[in-house]
């Protein structure tokens, strides 16, 4: 069986250039395929192997302080889903193009899986407010699965989220708004970028680990279809199993 796993930090990393060759030695060495992205704001990675060597990867990389305590999400699959081994420095770990939203210096409030879905369940949050689930994934992500009734800017790329959060913003007055994606990286900044631009007092939330650590937590209440992933295995369902033909 192949391990992935998937994590992604949002941390001050002025030296990240100089990461690109070790940790990608390192990978080689252990076998693993998938991608690393490193910039100065942090780290987003997804990668497959064996499970001894992906987690010897791992906690490597936790040696260093501001990894101490990374998480990460974990699936399973028969056969390993990267063709290749991508390490590299990028100037965003995920571009989003508003250089003053810099989720490194503080996050916004984050929902745990159980708590969305005990809110999905009532169909409100704890104070009576309406729920608006705001998907910040690409269109074609969207279409592959979502959670039920979910607004969908249909984006082509994440750089278009600031313009339609803009003009959308006074649709989402009144309800508590929960950003999401796959993983959480896309959400954190969106979240971030939603307390500046929606109304004075709109609750903001971003959905913990994203749709990956919702299937985890409580599987696949409220949510429709499967999630895409950036690999061969297409999508996942609701108990981290590959699709590759949905």
């Amino acid at each position: 069986m192949i391990l992935n796993v998937s994590t992604y930090r949002f941390v001050a990393l002025p030296e990240a250039a100089d990461w690109v060759a070790p940790l990608k030695h390192r990978a080689q060495s252990l076998g693993l395929r998938g991608t690393v992205l490193l910039a100065e704001e942090g780290i987003n990675l997804f990668l497959a192997g064996a499970a001894d060597s992906v987690n010897a990867w791992l906690d490597a990389l936790r040696q260093d302080p501001r990894f101490a305590d990374l998480p990460a999400k974990e699936s399973w699959s028969d056969t390993q889903p990267f063709q290749r081994l991508k390490v590299k420095f990028k100037r965003e770990i995920i571009r989003m193009d508003c250089p003053t939203v810099r989720p490194a210096l503080g996050r916004a409030p984050a929902l745990p899986a159980a708590t969305l879905k005990r809110w999905l369940d009532q169909g409100h949050d704890d104070e009576g407010r309406p729920v608006a689930m705001l998907d910040t994934r690409n269109a074609f992500e969207v279409d592959a699965g979502a959670f039920e009734g979910a607004v969908d800017w249909r984006l082509n790329k994440f750089t278009e989220f600031p313009a339609a959060l803009r003009q959308q913003a006074t649709d989402l007055a009144g309800r508590s708004v929960v950003s999401y994606c796959t993983g959480g990286i896309r959400c954190e900044k969106a979240a971030l970028l939603m307390h500046e631009a929606l109304p004075p007092g709109t609750p903001v939330y971003q959905l913990e680990g994203g749709i990956l650590k919702y299937f985890e937590e409580v599987g696949g209440a409220h949510y429709r279809g499967h999630c895409f992933v950036f690999d061969e295995r297409g999508t996942l369902d609701p108990q981290l199993q590959p699709n590759p033909g949905a």
